[in-house]
């Protein structure tokens, strides 16, 4: 873990990374919206046993540990600029080669960052669980899915155990990372101040309204720790940008001169542009067996086999010596 400054001296911004592994090419991660770079920790020690690489993944501007100057502004330039110029301080003019690997939101801007082509080194793009049609016909539904979940949570514990038990992630080991990265400690003078007591959310009318019950949230009146835990990122705000997040990526991933594969929870997802040049033969994809959104979460294994094949067929990288060992063994 470190923190990466980026800007001028006297306006800087910091970005939290995460890196593991010392050669071989770089994986880029950049996670979903709401999410933080721990959304990848699992998937990381899955990935980096089956070949050899270097894996960066970073707490995107408004998410985790990030702190930037306009932390509102979600743009897609910006958050592309935002990967450009932390690869930049990380390795200057030398990067290795980069392999940029984005979920959800994280995917859309990879695809923007490859586009236009703001990494030179870049040799092979991952896009996972994004496709432009059913994210564009999804965005009316996000804002009730924020207003139904609960806005605090009594302990770390309870916001962990909430997340599994929701269906938000559905991998326990990954959510006791993941969740750290999602939601902070807050003293309750200090929500009070910040949203002047706003009641507890309502029950949910969709689906899970089990889950969205009252003994995950705070009670503050009997609150003996003083303190609770709040999302690090209020996501309602950001609205204006997320037609801006979607609109065009099908052709712009497309587009991409280079080898790609789109990893995805259900075909289902598939819009109309992308299902022909699949047929055609345009792009590497795979359907991952029955998982939500957060895909490298859910099935951490499952992604790093997919990552894996995608990296040793095109000789990105080589596979360990354990597992060509194991691979030749099993053959």
């Amino acid at each position: 873990m470190e923190d990466v400054s980026v800007g001028l001296a006297t306006s800087r911004d910091v970005f939290r990374v995460y890196k593991a592994g010392n050669e071989g090419p770089l994986l880029v991660l950049l996670h979903g919206g709401g999410h933080s770079a721990l959304s990848w920790a699992v998937f990381t020690t899955a990935i980096t046993s089956r070949v050899t690489c270097r894996v960066l993944a970073m707490d995107l501007r408004g998410h985790g540990a990030t702190l930037v100057r306009q932390s509102d502004d979600f743009s897609t330039q910006t958050m592309s600029s935002d990967v450009a110029n932390v690869i930049q301080a990380c390795y200057g003019q030398t990067a290795p080669p980069i392999i940029l690997i984005g979920h959800g939101v994280g995917g859309a801007i990879a695809v923007h960052t490859t586009s236009n082509m703001l990494l030179p080194s870049t040799v092979g793009l991952v896009a996972i669980d994004v496709v432009e049609g059913s994210a564009m016909d999804a965005l009316h539904s996000i804002q009730n899915f924020l207003k139904g979940r609960p806005k605090s949570f009594k302990s770390m514990d309870h916001a962990i155990e909430w997340s599994v038990k929701s269906g938000q992630i559905r991998n326990l080991e990954s959510a006791r990372v993941s969740m750290v990265g999602q939601i902070k400690r807050c003293e309750v003078e200090e929500v009070d101040t910040l949203e002047q007591a706003s009641p507890a959310p309502d029950l949910v009318t969709e689906r899970n309204e089990e889950f969205y019950d009252q003994s995950y949230v705070s009670d503050k009146e009997n609150a003996a720790s003083e303190s609770v835990y709040k999302w690090r990122i209020d996501l309602s705000k950001s609205e204006k940008y997320w037609d801006g997040w979607f609109r065009g990526t099908s052709n712009l991933f497309l587009a991409c001169n280079l080898p790609k594969l789109l990893l995805l929870a259900g075909i289902d997802r598939l819009d109309r542009d992308l299902t022909i040049a699949q047929m055609q033969g345009k792009f590497m994809m795979q359907v991952l067996p029955p998982c939500g959104h957060a895909v490298q979460e859910d099935k951490p294994d499952k992604v790093a086999e997919a990552v894996a094949a995608f990296l040793l067929r095109h000789k990105f990288a080589e596979a360990r010596r354990e597992t060509r060992s194991s691979n030749s063994f099993t053959q």
